[in-house]
């Protein structure tokens, strides 16, 4: 293969990963994209999703862990707070930054949701093989791990 024809292959391989990628964020199975009664919304979802994975934490390292500012994840962090899903508690290791953790209430809402994202979730896969539905998850986390390991944002699993 000339190398004018592997530069475009990458290219045109790239642009559709793209395209797919623009078109995944868009879809409707994922948690909190629709304004169903009674579904968290996305940032919630994410935010206890954390929180449960590796709890407490403190605003900046949720911040730190989402790459965002601490102001944004403050309004989202607010949200929480006021809708009793997550609260505020010293820092178990002494530090002076208040750390959060899901409320009880927190940890039933994010369950109910990940088994309605689960159930929506076989809807699409159903008709895959074992085999396959397999393949897909071993290239997501791969996916996903290379760009944890891109950006330095490791989440745990």
């Amino acid at each position: 293969m000339s190398p004018d024809r592997a530069v475009r292959d990458r290219h045109d391989f790239l642009a559709g990963i793209e395209r797919e990628l623009t078109l995944l964020g868009r879809h409707q199975v994922l948690p909190g994209s629709t304004r169903e009664p009674g579904v968290l919304e996305k940032s919630a979802y994410l935010l206890l999703t954390r929180l449960e994975a590796q709890q407490p934490m403190s605003l900046r390292e949720l911040a730190d862990a989402f790459r965002l500012d601490v102001s944004t994840v403050n309004r989202q962090v607010a949200a929480l707070l006021r809708q009793g899903l997550a609260e505020r508690i010293p820092d178990p290791d002494g530090g002076l930054a208040r750390k959060l953790r899901p409320t009880a209430e927190g940890a039933r809402k994010l369950r109910e949701d990940r088994e309605h994202y689960r159930r929506r979730l076989g809807l699409v896969v159903t008709g895959w093989s074992e085999a396959d539905r397999h393949a897909f998850y071993e290239l997501l986390l791969r996916f996903n791990s290379g760009i944890e390991v891109l950006q330095g944002t490791h989440w745990p699993r």
